[in-house]
């Protein structure tokens, strides 16, 4: 029982990380982020199981983030406002031809980060941007002026 009180207890603490962290996704981690989640995993086991190498212990910690994340997704499915603390919200970060300095800064996107990403959906200028959210995944999603959403699949032409 000892090992599931303290996986619940780190299950915690890593959900409360990660939102602290922010909102990117794993392809855009730095090496140094990368690196530390890697090792975060290495020093929770240890602080799961003390040293307890048993299958016992690891089916009971795996047993219970697995039972924690369905429990998080069930409430999520159930209440909007759960997700909302879990999940995050989406952000409007650029709007009206210009960004959100104001959201932008609070969410840790710097222009430079903000425009690659633009680039990479094909856009080169603000101006062909009419709207750009933060996802709460971390994804930014852009609406150019042409009213398409970059990367969403085309309707196709009546006739």
């Amino acid at each position: 029982m000892d090992i599931v009180i303290r996986a619940a207890v780190i299950f915690v603490f890593l959900w409360f990380i990660t939102r602290v962290v922010g909102r990117s996704t794993l392809g855009e981690l730095s090496s140094f982020q990368l690196i530390v989640f890697i090792t975060m995993g290495d020093l929770v086991q240890q602080a799961v199981t003390q040293q307890d190498y048993s299958v016992t212990a690891a089916v009971l910690a795996v047993g219970t983030f697995a039972i924690l994340t369905i429990a998080i997704s069930w409430v999520n499915a159930r209440w909007r406002k759960a997700a909302r603390v879990t999940h995050g919200v989406p952000v409007v970060v650029f709007a009206d031809g210009e960004p959100a300095m104001p959201q932008m800064r609070r969410e840790r996107l710097s222009l430079d980060d903000f425009m690659a990403a633009a680039r990479g959906q094909g856009i080169t200028s603000f101006a062909e941007i009419r709207l750009a959210v933060l996802e709460s995944n971390g994804q930014l999603s852009f609406f150019t002026n042409e009213g398409a959403t970059q990367g969403a699949p085309e309707e196709p032409e009546p006739g």
